[in-house]
C-alpha cells in the first residue's frame, strides 16, 4: 500500500503532491486513539503512545473495559463493583498490557482520591489553626523508606503472579514503563535468586508487586510484605501457575488475599481441569466470572509457518538443525530442548560450529540467566538454546525462528514455544524436528492445535526409514482440515496433563519448564 502511495505521487505535481500526503497525514490523525475511548487515565495514554501504540489490540479491547471499575456497583453479580475475568489469547496478543492498564488505572484514581483527601483534611487543619489564632501546621516529612529505623512493612494494592523469573520481570519492566508519567506510583519485582535485603529495600512503598510465588511466601511468612491489602490479584499464565507445581502456593496466597475485589486470570491456553481449579480462587466459586475467548486453536498462529521434518535419530535431527540454522535469512532463533543436560549438550555443540549460542535452563544462576537473556536482546547472541524456561515471557522482536530439537513435556507448552516468534502480528516460522518414537506426541499436539503439522523434507537428508502413515485428524466436532492429513495417532501422549512417568524426559528435569521454579 506505501510502495502504491508512492508510485502515484511521483506521478504529481509537487503542489499536488504536497496536497496528498497532506490529506494522508490529517486522515491518519483523524483516527481517535483507541485507548483514551477505552476511558484510561491520561498519564498511561501518554505512555502507551510513547511505545508506539495508539489502538488496543483485540484482547485489550474486550478485557479492559471488564477490567475497570463500574461506576455506581456492579449489575453483574459482583457487588463491590469490579468483575473477574479469566482471558484466554494467543501469545504476542497484548495481554499484558489487558491487565497492567485496567490494573494501574485504578490506582492512579485511587492515589488521586486518597491525595485530594489528604490535601483538603490539612486544607481545614490550616483553616482550624488561623480561626484559633495558632501558626499553621507543617507538613509531615518524607520518612526515607532505606533507613531501617523507617522499615513499615509494605502493603500492596495490586498483586500479579507469574509461574518463572523470566516472566516476572517482563511485566514488571513493562508496568514500569507504563507508570513513567505517572507520579509516586512504584512498581517492584519479587524473583528467587536475587538478594532478599536488595528486593526488601525495593518493595518499600511499592504500590504493584509482581513476583513468583515461592519468593513472595518467602518475604510475606518472615513479615517483610503484608498481603492484606491486596485488591487485585492477576494471575498470568494461569495454565502453569495452576498447575499441580504451584497449585499448594496459590492456595495459600488466595487465603492472604481473600479481601481483594477483583481476580483475573490471563493464559493463551485453558484446559478444562484448569478451568475447574481457576473457579476455586474467583468470588463465589466463579459464578459471575466473565469468561473471554479471543481466538480458537484454528486461528491461532496464523502468521507463523508450522513445518516438521521426521529424523531417523538425534544425529539426523542434529544435521537437519545444523541446515537449518544456516539460513541467512535467521535473524534471532530459539532452539527449545527436553532437559538441562541436552540444553547444555547442544549450545555447546553449536558453539564448536561457530555459531553464536548460549543456553538458557533453570539450573542456571539468576545472574547468569539475566545476562544471557539480555544479551539476547542486544543482538550480541543469535541463538538461544533453552528448556521450557524460555516457553514463556520472552519478548524479543527480531526472533525469526523457533525450533523444536527436543519436544515439550505438554501439548499447550508448544503453543508457548511457536509464541517466541511471530510476535505482535510479526511473521515467524517454528520447525519442529521428530523421531517415530515422537509421533504419539506430533498426534497429541495435533489433536490439541487442530492443525495438522506440513511434514516436508531437506533435499538429500530425507529419512530412512518410513514415514507414518497419514490419518484423518481426530478433532472435535467433526472437523475437518481441508483434506489434510494427519500423521499420527492423536491418543496417549501428553493428553490427561502429562505423560506417564511424570516430569522427567530422562535427563535432569528442568523446575522452570515443570512448573516448579517458583523462588
Amino acid at each position: 500500500m506505501t510502495d502504491t502511495l508512492i508510485t502515484v505521487q511521483d506521478d504529481l505535481s509537487p503542489a499536488e503532491n504536497m496536497s496528498t500526503t497532506t490529506a494522508v497525514e490529517e486522515t491518519v490523525a483523524d483516527v481517535p486513539n483507541g485507548f483514551i475511548e477505552l476511558g484510561l487515565a491520561p498519564e498511561l495514554v501518554r505512555a502507551v503512545a510513547d511505545l508506539g501504540y495508539t489502538q488496543p489490540t483485540a484482547v485489550q479491547l474486550r478485557a479492559i473495559p471488564l477490567a475497570l471499575p463500574k461506576a455506581g456497583g456492579s449489575k453483574d453479580g459482583q457487588s463491590n463493583g469490579y468483575t473477574d475475568l479469566m482471558v484466554s489469547s494467543q501469545t504476542g496478543s497484548g495481554k499484558t498490557a489487558a491487565f497492567l492498564l485496567p490494573v494501574l488505572h485504578t490506582l492512579i484514581q485511587q492515589m488521586a482520591e486518597q491525595e485530594a483527601a489528604e490535601r483538603a483534611e490539612f486544607d481545614q487543619a490550616c483553616a482550624d489553626a488561623a480561626a484559633k489564632g495558632e501558626p499553621a501546621p507543617k507538613r509531615s516529612k518524607r520518612k526515607d523508606p532505606t533507613n531501617p529505623r523507617n522499615f513499615k512493612a509494605p502493603s500492596p494494592g495490586a498483586l500479579i503472579l507469574c509461574p518463572t523469573r523470566e516472566l516476572a520481570q517482563q511485566v514488571a519492566q513493562d508496568a514500569i514503563e507504563l507508570v513513567k508519567h505517572t507520579r509516586g506510583l512504584r512498581v517492584a519485582n519479587v524473583v528467587g535468586g536475587m538478594p532478599y535485603q536488595l528486593q526488601i529495600a525495593k518493595l518499600q512503598n511499592a504500590n504493584l508487586v509482581v513476583a513468583t510465588p515461592g519468593r513472595l511466601l518467602d518475604l510475606q511468612r518472615s513479615m517483610q510484605i503484608k498481603l492484606d491489602k491486596v485488591q487485585f490479584l492477576v494471575v498470568d499464565e494461569a495454565d502453569r501457575m495452576l498447575d499441580l507445581g504451584f497449585s499448594d502456593d496459590l492456595a495459600d496466597i488466595n487465603e492472604m488475599t481473600i479481601q481483594r475485589r477483583q481476580t483475573m486470570m490471563f493464559s493463551a491456553t485453558f484446559a478444562p481441569r484448569i478451568q475447574q481449579l481457576a473457579m476455586r480462587v474467583m468470588h463465589d466459586g466463579g459464578s459471575s466470572v466473565q469468561k473471554i475467548q479471543i481466538d480458537n486453536p484454528q486461528e491461532k498462529h496464523n502468521n507463523i509457518k508450522q513445518v516438521l521434518f521426521w529424523a531417523d535419530n538425534a544425529q539426523h535431527k542434529r544435521q537437519m538443525l545444523d541446515h537449518w540454522l544456516r539460513d541467512a535469512s535467521i535473524d534471532q532463533a530459539i532452539v527449545f530442548s527436553s532437559t538441562q543436560i541436552e540444553c547444555d549438550g547442544l549450545a555447546a555443540d553449536l558453539q564448536q560450529d561457530g555459531f553464536s549460542a548460549v543456553a538458557l535452563h533453570g539450573a542456571l544462576s539468576q545472574g547468569m540467566r539475566n545476562r544471557r537473556l539480555m544479551a539476547l536482546r542486544n543482538g550480541q547472541v543469535q541463538i538461544l538454546v533453552a528448556t521450557d524456561v524460555a516457553a514463556r515471557g520472552i519478548d524479543v522482536p527480531t526472533i525469526t525462528h523457533v525450533f523444536n530439537f527436543g519436544l515439550p513435556m505438554k501439548a499447550e507448552d508448544y503453543t508457548h514455544r511457536i509464541g517466541r516468534t511471530g510476535r505482535a502480528g510479526r511473521d515467524g516460522i517454528a520447525v519442529t524436528f521428530a523421531e517415530m518414537r515422537d509421533r504419539r506426541k506430533i498426534g497429541d499436539i495435533e489433536s490439541y492445535t487442530r492443525q495438522p503439522f506440513k511434514a516436508e523434507v531437506i533435499p538429500g537428508m530425507e529419512p530412512k526409514m518410513r514415514m507414518p502413515e497419514a490419518r484423518k485428524p481426530m478433532g472435535r466436532g467433526g472437523d475437518r482440515f481441508g483434506g489434510e492429513r494427519n500423521y499420527a495417532n492423536a491418543g496417549g501422549g501428553f493428553r490427561g496433563g502429562r505423560p506417564a512417568g511424570g516430569r522427567d524426559f530422562g535427563g535432569h528435569r528442568d523446575r522452570d519448564g515443570g512448573g516448579f521454579d517458583n523462588r
